[in-house]
């Protein structure tokens, strides 16, 4: 059978995959909720969802750099990446090892696609079908809350030494406004570096700190605050505003807090 990816790669399978190694934490808590936890063979020690799966499988090392030795010998069907999350080098050099699906996950949309194709490629199709249509109930409910309500200028940082902040053309963005905000930092790509003087960040309401990558904590808080003593700051769970998959199904009963 030939399946594409997100990158419209082809891949080809000869039989329904059941020996998995993911390298993307939010694609590895997707595979165990969709009930796959047992054909998951390694995944990166990064992959904190459920807590108990590192013990249990076997760690082939973080995103970015892999031991493949160690997923050689595991002798996998598949191995699930993602554009942003593992290199370019990386995807190339486990390609001899075993079909590759590349994942590639800007808005609410690839998010519904990425799993429909896991439904497919792992005979799910019920299941991942499920969990999309679950996933749209509480987005339309949350959206029925949003009504009558103004939407709340924010920046979200994501990195300290030096400050980055999340702009457009990520999931993040995508998600920054399905929570309701408006990005002030729309009009720029990606993860920007930014200066705390940036005029922007006088236009937020609400700066947001991210719990992840960069651990953010309450002394960076009271650091920003004494910049900008007006405004509200806060940190908040990077994991339901970046994780795509089946944690998103969380993020909308979060995402009201905010509006309470």
């Amino acid at each position: 059978m030939t399946y594409i990816d997100q990158l419209k790669r082809d891949i080809q399978l000869n039989k329904t995959p059941k020996r998995i190694i993911s390298l993307v934490p939010s694609q590895t808590e997707l595979l165990v909720d969709l009930g796959l936890e047992s054909s998951i063979v390694g995944v990166t020690k990064f992959c904190v969802h459920p807590k108990h799966l590192r013990m249990s499988k076997a760690v082939v090392g973080g995103t970015k750099k892999i031991n493949i030795e160690k997923i050689k010998a595991l002798r996998p069907d598949i191995i699930l990446c993602n554009k942003e999350e593992n290199t370019k080098e990386i995807i190339e050099s486990l390609e001899e090892i075993a079909p590759i699906h590349v994942s590639d996950v800007y808005n609410l949309d690839d998010c519904f696609e990425l799993i429909k194709m896991y439904g497919a490629i792992f005979n799910i199709e019920r299941t991942t079908s499920t969990l999309v249509a679950n996933i749209q109930l509480e987005r339309e409910a949350f959206q029925i809350t949003l009504q009558n309500t103004d939407k709340l200028k924010v920046a979200y940082f994501i990195w300290k030494k030096p400050w980055m902040i999340a702009a457009s053309e990520n999931f993040i963005d995508a998600m920054i406004t399905e929570a309701g905000f408006v990005n002030v930092f729309k009009d720029d790509k990606r993860y920007p570096e930014v200066d705390i003087s940036n005029p922007k960040l006088k236009e937020a309401d609400l700066i947001l700190l991210s719990s992840e990558p960069f651990p953010f904590k309450e002394e960076h808080v009271l650091e920003l605050k004494a910049q900008f003593p007006e405004k509200t700051i806060k940190i908040v769970d990077g994991e339901l505003f970046s994780w795509y998959g089946s944690r998103v199904l969380k993020s909308y009963s979060y995402f009201k807090t905010f509006h309470n």
